[in-house]
């Protein structure tokens, strides 16, 4: 008895999955472009953030945190020029 109820759910679930139509099934939402760089600036913020924080707390020195802030600078603005690239390939105005 309970071996006929699983094969009947497995025919139906089968069945089921035969005779869905990509059209039936719900469009997804259009990825953002922007999303990548929006997590990477997001990133280097925050690094931003904790390299001054450690400075603060005099863990790093003023040459360290110089070098490493200017490198995060330099990450930052290579991010914000891949942006801009990308805005305009897709023509979105600024």
């Amino acid at each position: 008895m309970i071996i006929a109820i699983a094969i009947g759910l497995t025919l139906f679930v089968l069945a089921l999955t035969l005779f869905i139509r990509e059209a039936d099934l719900p469009k997804l939402p259009a990825e953002n472009p922007f999303k990548v760089f929006d997590e990477r600036k997001a990133r280097i913020y925050e690094n931003l953030r904790d390299l001054q924080f450690e400075l603060r707390l005099g863990k790093l020195s003023d040459d360290d945190y110089a070098k490493s802030k200017q490198s995060l600078q330099g990450e930052l603005a290579q991010v914000l020029a891949e942006v801009d690239a990308l805005k305009a390939s897709l023509g979105v105005s600024k």
